[in-house]
């Protein structure tokens, strides 16, 4: 009896996962553990292995197709067996119609005069990039399984328009040109993903940003310290200091520890579950170091670099990339003295981490002194947060960053 293989739920907050590269093709023999395809969410790339031993009988899904978790994706068996009853689509309704056995045949797509109204199967996401693009997905040659109208289809209709119930007039080939003026990248899932997000931050959150500085000399020399030593703290940086302290002063914050649920209503949350963005060859990522307030600053650096690894390998769980309660984001290390960071939402703060500069301080005594200064931007949201407590946030953070030992000794 055929076997399905179906698509992974990468974790309790994906529902459908877009098909990547199929490493195998219909007629290979394949055995348990075989890569079969690679898949990504909006957050993460994975590979999924075969369960089950034997040929590959049908694919059911193409590279690029979004697919529901946990839908059949393939059928593996015995050669010349039966494996219609695993499609994804065998259980629709035949609105009466007798039972029929259909030979499944393989078909180059042809281009043919298309009709407007015509009821050809739409995949989701090709519905949607239609409604974008102002097209009539029926209006595409369908090149997906059983015939359905699948989003590369519908890019090819929005490069080469058709007019409903006319032929389709020949396109005559662009002049040759000695080099290409520019190039028309499509975005990844997870720029996607960044792009919607930023998007509905800046559009429906008012956020406000406020930028200070600290004496950073205590935090430096402590780095100092810690970097001379042997062992894993000499591991320990700048910005996990900042993110322990961050950790800290969140408590006595609850507006800026906090997510909103709607216009009027907020949830304030006990412990700090602290996001970090972390930089990726596929894009920005913010995975989150959760009850950050319980742990020790070795287990936060240790926390982050773990984090940070499995992001950048493209392997991070999507359950690890929400549920934060405040993100920090530290551009320090490119130079930059001041940003403006976006809110991630539904947070109500977001705080970026700045480069030392220095500074020069007048003392008691009328002495001019020249210190490292590092500033700290805070972008809030306005609805939930005003300037005054925000405000204050920063000022007690600097407190304890500027005395960094003895926050760690409370």
């Amino acid at each position: 009896m055929a076997n399905a293989v179906i698509m992974p739920k990468a974790g309790i907050t994906v529902e459908s996962c877009i098909i990547g590269t199929w490493e195998k093709k219909v007629g290979d023999v394949v055995k348990v553990g075989d890569v079969l395809f690679s898949y990504e969410t909006d957050k993460a790339s994975f590979e999924c292995e075969s369960t089950a031993e034997g040929t590959l009988l049908e694919v059911f899904f193409n590279e690029g197709d979004e697919v529901p978790c946990l839908v059949n994706v393939c059928a593996i068996g015995n050669p010349g067996e039966d494996c219609s009853a695993l499609r994804p689509d065998s259980a629709a309704p035949q609105e009466d119609k007798p039972a029929e056995k259909v030979e499944k045949v393989e078909v180059a797509p042809i281009a043919t005069t298309a009709v407007a109204g015509d009821k050809t199967a739409v995949s989701p996401r090709a519905k949607k990039l239609a409604e974008r693009a102002g097209v009539d997905a029926s209006l595409a040659t369908p090149t997906g399984p059983n015939g359905r109208v699948i989003e590369r289809d519908v890019r090819a209709l929005m490069d080469n328009p058709v007019v409903a119930n006319a032929p389709v007039a020949p396109v005559a080939a662009p002049a040759p040109v000695a080099e290409e003026e520019y190039k028309d990248v499509k975005f990844s899932g997870i720029r996607r993903a960044i792009s919607k997000s930023m998007h509905t931050s800046l559009s429906t959150i008012p956020q406000l940003t406020h930028t200070i500085s600290f004496d950073a000399s205590t935090i430096l020399a402590y780095r100092k310290m810690l970097k001379g030593a042997e062992g894993e703290y000499a591991g320990i940086t700048l910005g996990d200091m900042v993110l322990y302290a961050v950790s800290r002063t969140l408590l006595n914050h609850p507006d800026l520890n906090a997510t909103m649920l709607d216009d009027n209503n907020i949830r304030l949350y006990k412990h700090v579950n602290l996001g970090v963005a972390v930089d990726t060859p596929r894009g920005l990522m913010v995975p989150t170091i959760f009850r950050a307030d319980e742990m020790s600053l070795l287990e936060i650096s240790k926390a982050v670099k773990k984090l940070a690894a499995e992001c950048r390998e493209g392997n991070i769980s999507p359950d690890k990339l929400s549920g934060g309660t405040f993100t920090v984001s530290n551009l320090g290390s490119m130079g930059v003295e001041s940003f403006t960071p976006v809110i991630n939402p539904p947070q109500t703060g977001i705080l970026g981490v700045c480069c030392t500069t220095e500074r020069v301080k007048k003392g008691a005594d009328g002495s001019i002194s020249v210190y490292p200064a590092m500033a700290l931007s805070l972008t809030y949201d306005h609805r939930a947060v005003d300037g005054s407590p925000a405000a204050r946030f920063q000022k007690e953070l600097a407190q304890n960053l500027e005395n960094f030992t003895a926050l760690l000794a409370k």
